[in-house]
């Protein structure tokens, strides 16, 4: 049985499953999806709520969960100016990824897309820092950063002026950390942008320069356009990004100087799970779950629009 809505059919619930059948889509259906729904309540369902129940109590990590403190956990969340600055750390971050990291590599993607030696050899070393691990990309510019034997330290020798230290400074030390993660991370935003711009069709192009369309007319009516998925994509991967930076901090400052440049992530190891407070850090895991998703959906929402995909 069908039924019509306008001039669009629709086929009843039993009528898809009986064209799925026919098609060999349901046993696919039935082999596969009950395996990928334990999985992802096993690793995904089980740790969300489990971290929302830890969050109601004090726990070290060891022993029974037994010590129920309510909200309390939370109060001290909120109360807490470290975690007001964590958040606002990661506001910055978030700024900066979107208004420093994706016009770079919008910037480089269109400089070297096309196909050419030359422009392979650029973007295999603008992709370069992307295949770092975190961990190292942080300790190598905790190097460069040392004003005692790193490379700024060696530069103001030179300079005959006074080693600066950075990273010990409050008003620098966050800029620095801004600068790693824009040098981390830019290259992979660029790859997908140069991935979108191979695929814009020639002919339009071809066809926007005979109407006499010159080159930064064919970027921004031609280009930009065909490419705003693209964008819209890199831009959501650069905000929930920003939300999770925890490895470059650590080796960077550690969260400091005087706790003045922890992410949320960073601030939830330090004061949770360092500390042996898991149910500390649980709460903070939990808001930074609200913060991830509210952002996504907000996202899909303002940017998207209704019924928008990513």
């Amino acid at each position: 049985m069908t039924t019509m809505t306008g001039s669009r059919p629709q086929l009843s619930p039993a009528a898809r499953i009986a064209r799925m059948h026919r098609q060999g889509k349901l046993t696919a259906l039935l082999l596969f999806l009950p395996p990928a729904l334990v999985l992802f309540t096993l690793f995904v369902i089980w740790p969300i709520f489990n971290a929302a129940n830890l969050s109601f109590f004090k726990w070290s990590g060891y022993g029974a969960i037994d010590n129920f403190v309510g909200t309390q956990n939370y109060q001290r969340l909120a109360n807490h100016s470290v975690f007001h600055q964590s958040l606002w750390n990661s506001v910055k971050l978030i700024l900066a990824s979107l208004f420093i990291q994706i016009p770079l590599a919008l910037t480089l993607a269109l400089l070297i897309y096309k196909k050419t030696s030359i422009n392979t050899a650029f973007r295999l070393i603008f992709f370069a820092p992307y295949i770092l691990a975190e961990i190292a990309s942080g300790v190598i510019w905790s190097f460069i950063f040392d004003g005692d034997f790193g490379v700024s330290g060696q530069i103001a020798t030179a300079l005959g002026i006074e080693p600066f230290y950075i990273l010990a400074d409050r008003q620098f030390a966050f800029l620095a950390i801004i600068t790693v993660v824009v040098w981390k991370y830019f290259g992979y935003h660029m790859m997908i942008f140069i991935a979108a711009l191979q695929a814009v069709p020639d002919d339009l192009i071809e066809a926007a320069e005979i109407d006499g369309a010159g080159r930064w007319q064919k970027v921004f009516y031609v280009k930009l356009p065909l490419i705003m998925h693209a964008i819209k994509l890199s831009a959501f991967f650069a905000i929930v990004g920003a939300l999770q930076v925890f490895d470059i901090i650590i080796p960077l400052t550690n969260g400091g100087p005087s706790n003045s440049t922890h992410s949320i992530v960073s601030y939830l190891y330090t004061y949770g799970l360092a500390q042996l407070n898991v149910g500390y850090g649980a709460a903070v895991g939990v808001v930074l779950f609200i913060l991830c998703m509210v952002t996504a959906f907000s996202y899909r929402r303002l940017a998207m629009g209704k019924g928008g995909a990513l």
